[in-house]
């Protein structure tokens, strides 16, 4: 049997009909940048999320870098401000900060959940740190009430990358609405993804979004004059009008993945196998992806392809280990963020994985 560790086709074929309708509706209009789809999927996305406010951008990184952007157009942070991140996050929460003249300022994650504590980023907070971008790693939602709760004290920005967390929640409170502002992204394998690159920010406030409005319109709050400069960063009509027609079927799809994801962490018996944790609550998780640890990824990986079990590597490099962050941060010593890169392969979790699948990568797994 075969398992493949992503198939997009079959996980947009279920809704074929629905999404040409919504791909002939927007070429039938005439108008396919800013126009009604746009605003129809912010208004959606926001009342789903709980946030008063959501903008769309090209891809979940603009998100990012027009959060942080926005925020210093607005006076709330300037060049060579401290940005706390997690270490172990995807190389695009680092680019977001450096991208805006910030400093990032990397912080070893927990270890039993891959995600950013309240602990070691209370250690982490010297005074030039000024903001917190909390990363929910792999569809779980970072420690929220604690993070929050330590940035209204300090007085600090809180930034949630929700990119791989669409719908997580704690106590009903959604990803997106913990921190001032969220960024996600709609890349095409996210658990809410378009048919290429698409993105959003949500926010509190509603001077940030206009700003943001304006900067991802090469800063133009009204056509032809420009408040600031800004990128051309929109999230564009077609890819709009489909994600309108995704979103009504992600809760399903979420509880799919929290349905196999349940099943692998009650079945998965083999002692090499370090299975994750989940810090509240099954719902403050929604298994973007399924990340187990082994200490020799490569014979692990090898073994379960021979199967037929596909797998993939979140994150093969650590930022600070990257070239392009060698001279800024290649001098960083993260021990346990080494570790999880070096250990660290996702197992085959989507919603259109049938049980005789799911239970085929336990026995694999468990042989």
């Amino acid at each position: 049997m075969q398992v493949p560790f992503l198939d997009l086709k079959a996980i947009n074929a279920r809704h074929a009909a629905e999404l040409k309708a919504a791909a002939a509706r927007v070429i039938d209009s005439g108008w396919y940048i800013l126009g009604e789809e746009v605003k129809a999927f912010e208004s959606d996305f926001a009342a789903w999320v709980g946030s008063p406010h959501c903008v769309g951008t090209s891809d979940g990184l603009s998100a990012l870098i027009l959060a942080l952007r926005g925020w210093k157009e607005l006076g709330l942070l300037k060049d060579g401000d401290g940005v706390a991140v997690p270490a172990n996050t995807y190389i695009a929460s680092i680019l977001a900060i450096t991208e805006n003249r910030l400093r990032p300022v990397l912080v070893e994650p927990d270890e039993d959940t891959f995600n950013l504590g309240a602990g070691k980023l209370t250690d982490a907070l010297t005074p030039d740190v000024k903001a917190v971008l909390a990363v929910h790693l792999y569809g779980q939602l970072a420690d929220m009430p604690a993070i929050a709760q330590l940035c209204r004290d300090r007085g600090l920005l809180l930034l949630e990358d929700a990119a791989q967390a669409h719908g997580a929640h704690l106590g009903g409170v959604k990803a997106g609405t913990w921190g001032d502002a969220a960024a996600f992204s709609f890349y095409p394998g996210k658990n809410l993804g378009a048919l290429g690159d698409a993105g959003a920010l949500t926010c509190q406030d509603a001077k940030l979004a206009e700003m943001v409005r304006a900067l991802r319109n090469y800063g133009s709050h009204e056509k032809y004059k420009n408040l600031v400069q800004g990128p051309n960063d929109r999230l564009d009509e077609l890819q709009a009008a489909l994600l309108r027609v995704k979103l009504r079927h992600i809760d399903a799809d979420n509880a799919r993945r929290q349905a196999i994801a349940a099943r692998y962490r009650r079945e998965i018996k083999n002692p090499a196998v370090r299975l994750p944790s989940v810090r509240a609550g099954e719902g403050s998780h929604v298994w973007h992806l399924f990340v187990v640890r082994v200490p020799d990824r490569a014979a692990f990986q090898q073994r379960l392809v021979e199967k037929g079990v596909h797998t993939a590597i979140h994150y093969p490099i650590a930022p600070h280990h990257q070239q392009a962050y060698a001279r800024s941060l290649g001098h960083l010593k993260l021990p346990l963020t080494e570790a999880l890169h070096r250990e660290v392969v996702s197992l085959p979790v989507s919603p259109v994985m049938s049980d005789e699948q799911v239970a085929h990568v336990i026995a694999v797994v468990n042989a």
